[in-house]
């Protein structure tokens, strides 16, 4: 009995001592949370102050290597306190597994201690002691990341159909992006109760979209992509691709790509090439709205405002300005060069720059917002179909008469004729506003989807008037497209897709132009506006000739039985 007595007392006292450690333990933990609470203030204060300082250095034109002992204390301070909380963070999330399995091994190791060392005294105790209720396994709210990590993906669907974690959250949360969105497509199914089964999933690099091109993907859409040529334009070849789900789209430019290739090729110009971005500024009165227009307009002051505008970005390069009135409300059109890139967002930082500038000068000046709907942004507007933006392209090309005959069935003064009544007057009757064409926007919006282009800016770069007329003695036909706003880029956005960028790099457009910056776009703007000419052609001839309804009936119709289609 004393040997018994004597091994309970022992595992009692051991478990005491544990005890203490672990009161020794909180205190050092809550010294731990003391600490980070520091440096966690130390960081975003000394980071505050800094860009705060850069901000006014920028603004006041000083080099930034130029530092004062504040500012390099303040250096300091931040690198220190940023190399303890990832060292911190870095290795607590990388032991905490382990951690968590060696404190389940310690509960083990004590459960065993106890139930060894007591021996027979405790035998009758433990038979008595209730068996062990089972606890059904519930998500609670909040959760942090290594325990997410650990659930099974139907817990983390429920999760998210019950609200608990939060849908946009999941990439963030589970470090894998592929997962969450098959896991948010799982979700969407549950909480609609329709079918995605149509939706691939797999097959896509959910990676390369994080944070830039879509938010909660729970999938990808195909699109066919087919290609037309050779364009033989300015004496080279190109196959140029086309995403499109229009029966004889593909077809039909192919068969105008014929014609001009047959005839010894099409040539193009670029006219202009200036993105355009146009705030909304409001003042006390027409009179001071006036008075800035006037400075902005100033030759005078164009150098400090292009230096300003041009901090923005090693490419971004400001050509002009134009203001326009409504009352006390001014519009300010700015036009930049944006290199290889479309340049939307190159143009935005530099004009938030110009208008930090001038609140220095015009402090009353109330910017109402950064962009004003003068730029034309996504809208078909008269100031685009006049000034261009983005690029600005002309396409020409004659076709010789055995040509027009043989390849596009139809006569030079038929295809003349249809132009004049079709393309222009019936446009002009229509109200068109650049919409001088037979179908431009076709081939624009296949080459973007193809090419990762923004397919929402299919409305201003399609405005494009076609032209024929008969020449050298009425026997050859002379077809041009003018394209004044062809908005377009190789690189950044869609671009670095992997299905488009291999569409660029078909094009041989790929990325940026390491000789001359925004070459690739601008070629790229030929190449679209070139395909344009070849499918006006193509189609212009088929109506012409009374062949449009035919061939459509004949490769855009479905084989499949409608009726059997169910949603």
């Amino acid at each position: 009995m004393d040997v018994h007595r004597r091994t309970v007392n022992a595992v009692v006292s051991e478990k005491y001592s544990k005890t203490k450690n672990q009161k020794l333990d909180s205190q050092s933990q809550s010294s731990l949370y003391l600490t980070n609470a520091i440096f966690f203030g130390l960081f975003f204060s000394v980071a505050y102050f800094l860009l705060h300082r850069w901000r006014e250095k920028i603004r006041t034109s000083t080099p930034l290597h130029v530092l004062t002992i504040s500012e390099i204390a303040g250096v300091v301070s931040l690198i220190a306190s940023f190399i303890y909380l990832m060292a911190f963070f870095g290795i607590g999330f990388i032991l905490h597994p382990f951690a968590a399995s060696r404190a389940v091994q310690y509960d083990e190791e004590d459960e065993s201690d106890i139930a060894k060392n007591s021996g027979s005294c405790l035998a009758g105790v433990a038979q008595k002691l209730p068996p062990r209720i089972p606890v059904e396994k519930v998500v609670p709210a909040n959760l942090p990341a290594p325990v997410l990590l650990s659930m099974e993906d139907d817990e983390v669907v429920r999760a998210v159909v019950t609200g608990t974690i939060p849908s946009y959250s999941l990439e963030s949360k589970l470090g894998d992006c592929k997962r969450a969105a098959a896991i948010r497509n799982q979700a969407v199914e549950r909480v609609t109760g329709k079918s995605l089964s149509g939706l691939p999933m797999e097959g896509f690099d959910y990676d390369s979209i994080l944070g830039q091109c879509c938010e909660m993907p729970i999938g990808f859409v195909q699109i066919p992509v087919g290609v037309a040529g050779p364009l033989l334009l300015d004496g080279k070849e190109y196959t140029v691709p086309m995403a499109t789900t229009e029966g004889c789209l593909v077809a039909s430019t192919n068969r105008g790509c014929k014609a001009i290739y047959v005839s010894g090729g099409a040539s193009a110009v670029v006219l202009r090439d200036g993105m355009t971005r146009a705030p909304v500024v409001r003042f006390n009165s027409a009179k001071r709205a006036s008075q800035l227009k006037f400075f902005l307009e100033d030759p005078q002051n164009f150098d400090s405002l292009s230096h300003t505008f041009n901090k923005s970005s090693r490419f971004a390069r400001l050509q002009n300005i134009k203001a326009t009135m409504a009352g006390k409300n001014l519009y300010i059109r700015f036009t930049c060069s944006t290199g290889d890139a479309m340049g939307m967002n190159m143009v935005s930082k530099g004009v938030q720059n110009v208008l930090d500038f001038l609140q220095s000068d015009f402090p009353d000046m109330d910017v109402i917002g950064i962009s004003g709907n003068f730029c034309s942004d996504k809208k078909a507007a008269a100031v685009n179909w006049i000034e261009g933006r983005g690029k600005s392209v002309v396409c020409e090309a004659v076709i010789k008469e055995e040509v027009v005959k043989k390849v596009l069935k139809i006569s030079v003064e038929s295809l003349v004729e249809l132009n004049m009544l079709k393309n222009l007057t019936g446009s002009a009757m229509a109200g068109a506003l650049g919409g001088f064409n037979a179908h431009a926007s076709n081939i624009v919006s296949a080459i973007y989807l193809a090419t990762g282009q923004d397919p929402a800016q299919n409305v201003e770069s399609s405005q494009c008037m076609t032209m024929m007329e008969a020449v050298n003695d009425g026997k050859d036909l002379h077809i041009s497209v003018t394209m004044p706003s062809i908005e377009v880029g190789t690189v950044g956005g869609g671009t670095q897709l992997a299905s488009q960028s291999a569409c660029l790099n078909l094009l041989g457009v790929k990325g940026a132009s390491k000789e001359t910056p925004g070459a690739n776009s601008r070629q790229l703007a030929t190449i679209v506006a070139g395909s344009v000419l070849a499918g006006e052609l193509s189609l212009m001839s088929a109506i012409a000739a009374g062949q449009l309804v035919k061939s459509h009936m004949k490769y855009n119709r479905s084989s499949k039985d409608v009726t059997k289609v169910t949603s």
